[in-house]
């Protein structure tokens, strides 16, 4: 699945604005034997309808043929309208879904607006100790799980090797200062440019981690978006274009422009994650599939390198009238073997460690990012998180464009945060 999405998309996107207590406290009741168990699982299903999709219906085949009580009535909703139509329905009470694949900064929103149920103590978190540390953090919300993470992924630095070969670079950049350099003698040598930047402001993240910044501090109810460590990694992404080691990026649809360009061999380097690699593969440049490199994220003056966990975790909307179905279904979808099995199939990447097989890390793509998962940062488990981007996308786009400096366009964006999504938060400067 593409993490990320168009400047003009993101910028339609409406935040709902509703109040309502916790997630319901499902671990209270009482689950029963699965063979008693009968009911109608929906699922909405946010994966790509046409390369993930039919791995996931293969797993519901299976489960059907173990709950031959249970039916699932698969719905594929498009990723960019899922988070507000599963808010509509569930602040009206009507069409629903049982169960969602929600975007690991979707699942606290909808815990708080008490839309999900708390999964501790059922059938869907018997495993609970299997899953990854990053990963299952992103289910959780105010010491209770609301999520069962299904996939997860992260970013890395994605390169041509032939393209770095001709300009000499033996080996892929490991700090940003690397990078600079590699790119200067790419252009130089062989006419391409060095990196491509994606707009999008979830990619800004891996600047800002590596200078030891975050967006919040959560424990210290601070937003620290704006503060020192922030700017000087922003300020690392700016200096890459002034300095002519990236163009100026589309911010049109700088994702797509990032990935022809790539492609194509027109760029030698991008930061991207798992999902991107099949189309990847799809370009003139990377019919020897050999060809393309992964590394773990460049790392900043800090000599530190981070990524943002992502990912999409199952949860069970807390008015289901099928919440025992609901649990089985959760728990046979990210099960080791469903994991396994779909990872193989599609190349996304488990969120059990029982789940990295020989077979699924024998493939070079996998086993990048899963070493890549070990540098990753956790995404703040808010209720806002989802929605952090939203304010942060124009300015980064601003950033990079030139018509704002990092200092302005992370101090508005901290100061819209705390106009419109944390109130009680201070801004750290």
């Amino acid at each position: 699945m593409r993490r990320g999405i168009s400047v003009a998309a993101l910028a339609t996107v409406v935040a709902l604005t509703a109040t309502a207590c916790g997630g319901s406290d499902s671990e209270d009741k009482a689950a029963k034997e699965p063979g008693e168990v009968s009911g109608t699982v929906t699922w909405w299903d946010t994966s790509d309808n046409t390369s993930e999709a039919p791995a996931f219906k293969k797993l519901i085949a299976d489960f059907e043929k173990k709950y031959p009580k249970v039916k699932v009535k698969y719905v594929n909703v498009p990723f960019a309208q899922a988070q507000q139509k599963f808010k509509t329905a569930a602040q009206s009470g009507k069409g629903a879904p049982d169960v969602l694949r929600s975007d690991v900064g979707w699942t606290p929103g909808f815990a708080k607006l008490g839309y999900l149920a708390a999964l501790d103590g059922t059938p869907a978190l018997d495993d609970k100790d299997k899953f990854l540390d990053g990963p299952a953090a992103s289910g959780s919300y105010e010491g209770k799980t609301y999520g069962v993470p299904q996939v997860t992924d992260t970013l890395g630095l994605l390169y041509n090797k032939e393209l770095l070969e001709k300009a000499g670079v033996k080996e892929a950049p490991a700090t940003w200062t690397e990078v600079k350099d590699a790119a200067k003698k790419i252009e130089k040598k062989t006419g391409a440019d060095g990196i491509y930047l994606n707009p999008d402001s979830y990619f800004a993240l891996p600047f800002v981690y590596g200078e030891g910044g975050d967006m919040v501090d959560v424990e210290g109810k601070k937003i620290t978006i704006a503060n020192d460590a922030a700017v000087k990694g922003v300020s690392t992404a700016v200096d890459l274009i002034k300095s002519g080691a990236a163009p100026k990026p589309d911010t049109t649809d700088g994702y797509n422009n990032m990935q022809t360009s790539f492609k194509d061999g027109k760029v030698a380097m991008i930061v991207n994650g798992p999902w991107a690699t099949a189309d990847i593969f799809s370009g003139k440049s990377f019919k020897d599939k050999e060809n393309l490199g992964i590394a773990p994220v460049p790392a900043g003056s800090t000599g530190e390198a981070g990524a943002p966990v992502g990912g999409h975790n199952l949860v069970a909307y807390a008015g289901s009238g099928n919440l025992d179905a609901s649990y089985l279904f959760i728990k046979h979808m990210t099960s080791a073997k469903a994991q396994e099995q779909v990872s193989a199939e599609i190349g996304v990447l488990p969120t059990r460690e029982d789940a990295y097989t020989d077979k699924v890390l024998s493939d070079p793509v996998r086993k990048a990012f899963y070493d890549a998962l070990g540098k990753a940062h956790p995404r703040p488990a808010i209720a806002e998180g989802g929605d952090l981007f939203t304010d942060f996308l124009p300015h980064y786009v601003k950033i990079l464009q030139g018509t704002e400096t990092p200092e302005e366009g992370l101090t508005a964006t901290a100061d819209a945060w705390k106009k419109q999504l944390l109130k009680d938060y201070t801004v750290e400067k």
